[in-house]
């Protein structure tokens, strides 16, 4: 029996490392075992601006590469908590009689709203700060060449 709710705090607390992926589909998932990927190579990149400072060009990637991978588990969690009972039992509980495993609690809701908060901030909080930096640089370099 695969629990909505339980399924959807794991894709909002540990979707970067694919637990969730890991819970509905099995340790052969190829996307479960993938995911930790950009959440590592984004952590490099949080480890290369507390290193190298907020100029370093290379962070500007990485960074946002792990705020897309939070968002986009985050908003796998609204998906798992917004699905219906009855498509979620067809898709995840199929071969188990008639269960409440798919029924939205409250936890799920809690869930879905604590997604929506985190996953939204993060997203924004990536763009804002490759795009901050990006023209930044692009200002210190027409400063640069106009003298």
């Amino acid at each position: 029996m695969k629990n909505k709710t339980l399924a959807a705090w794991l894709a909002f607390l540990g979707g970067p490392l694919g637990l969730h992926r890991f819970y509905l589909h099995g340790l052969r998932d190829t996307l479960g075992w993938l995911l930790p990927i950009p959440t590592a190579l984004g952590l490099y990149g949080i480890q290369r601006v507390q290193e190298f400072g907020l100029d370093d060009h290379v962070s500007w990637v990485l960074v946002p590469v792990l705020g897309f991978t939070i968002a986009g588990c985050a908003l796998t969690a609204i998906v798992y908590g917004l699905t219906d009972p009855e498509k979620w039992n067809r898709r995840y509980n199929a071969s188990q009689p008639q269960s409440a495993a798919g029924v939205t609690r409250w936890a799920t809701v809690f869930a879905v709203v604590l997604s929506l908060l985190i996953g939204t901030t993060v997203l924004m909080a990536s763009i804002v700060y490759s795009l901050q930096r990006y023209f930044e640089y692009q200002v210190e370099e027409g400063r640069r060449i106009s003298q």
